[in-house]
This record gives structure tokens, C-alpha cells and sequence, in this order.
């Protein structure tokens, strides 16, 4: 397995960092080197923030941003009116859209977008719209890039100290694991 590298856009208070730092332990219980960083400006609620996860089969010796990623997973759809998700995303990479419009109602038919709504997933099952964790579900479906038990693993660990966050959390991943495969064909 080649070095593979993840972009997560989202929101400031959106939970992308905890997003790719719950991949990152995913991707190790799987046995797996990784690393997770974040990359913002301003730290302020609601200002775009974008988060990395980088997953090899071997030790990873970069230490730079994120410039052309394999994936890029967009945790809130309306960050599309401003930046540029699909930026270097190569024609082999996937980009997966929290939204419940098609790749070409958002403009994305050039590339290999996968849309799913998980806010409404969320929303249904934690009762707030919390997607960051949820869409790693979608994600490890449609990439393979980590196992659903391993997911599980991590958010456990993550959220050990957190109550029912886990469970809720696990339950929302299963639920996108299995409606992304069908996204994914």
C-alpha cells in the first residue's frame, strides 16, 4: 500500500481535527502507519478549517502539508461556495460530500465525488447534527483505506471517557458504512 493521504474541510467546532486523529487510530489498530495534523488559521467557531490524515503500510517520513490528497472528505457542503475541495485531488483520488445533492448538483461531475447525507444519519441517531465521526463510516467504506472494527476501536478510545458519545457515534458509523456501499458501486 502506497503512502494515501486525506483532506478533511470543515467548519471551526465541526470536529475535522477529531476527524483525522479518529482515522489516524483507526488506520493503526489496522495495523498501519499514520499521521494526523490539523491546519487553520484564526481559531474561531464557524471559520473553514482543513485537517490531515496520512495512512502507509510503511513508516512515513513527510512532514509537509497535504498537497495532492487521495481523498478529500468535505464535512460541511456550503465550504464548496469558497474553496476549492477538489484542489489537487489527482483523477485517481475520491472526494466524499456530506450533502444530499448529487455530485453534479455540486458542481463535482469532472471528478470521482460520492455524495451522502449524513447529517441526516446524525441527526436520526445522535440527535444533533455532530457528522464528523459519522462520515468516517461512509468513508471506510467507500475507500478500504480502514475496517469498520478498527473505526469502532478508535472511536472507543477517542471517546472512552465521554458516555454514550461512543456508542452513538459507532452506531452512526455502522449505519453510513452500510448506505455507502451503495453510494460506492
Amino acid at each position: 500500500m502506497p503512502l494515501r493521504e486525506i483532506r478533511f474541510h470543515g467548519r471551526g467546532g465541526q470536529g475535522a481535527v477529531t476527524s483525522s486523529q479518529v482515522l489516524a487510530i483507526a488506520a493503526f489498530h489496522d495495523g498501519k502507519y499514520t499521521q494526523a495534523f490539523p491546519n487553520f488559521g484564526v481559531e474561531r467557531t464557524g471559520a473553514p478549517v482543513e485537517s490531515y490524515t496520512r495512512i502507509s503500510e510503511n513508516p512515513i517520513n513527510v512532514r509537509q502539508h497535504v498537497y495532492t490528497p487521495d481523498y478529500a472528505i468535505v464535512l460541511d457542503p456550503s465550504l464548496m461556495a469558497n474553496i476549492d475541495v477538489a484542489k489537487g485531488v489527482g483523477k485517481d483520488g475520491m472526494i466524499l460530500v456530506n450533502s444530499n445533492k448529487s455530485p453534479k448538483e455540486l458542481g463535482l461531475e469532472k471528478f470521482n465525488a460520492k455524495t451522502i447525507d449524513i447529517t441526516e444519519v446524525a441527526l436520526k441517531v445522535i440527535g444533533k447534527p455532530f457528522v464528523n465521526i459519522a462520515a468516517l463510516g461512509a468513508f471506510a467504506a467507500m475507500s478500504e483505506e480502514v475496517s469498520l472494527g478498527a473505526l469502532n476501536k478508535a472511536i472507543e478510545e477517542k471517546f472512552a471517557a465521554k458516555g454514550r458519545v461512543s456508542d452513538l457515534n459507532k452506531e452512526a458509523c455502522k449505519i453510513l458504512f452500510e448506505k455507502a456501499k451503495e453510494v460506492k458501486g
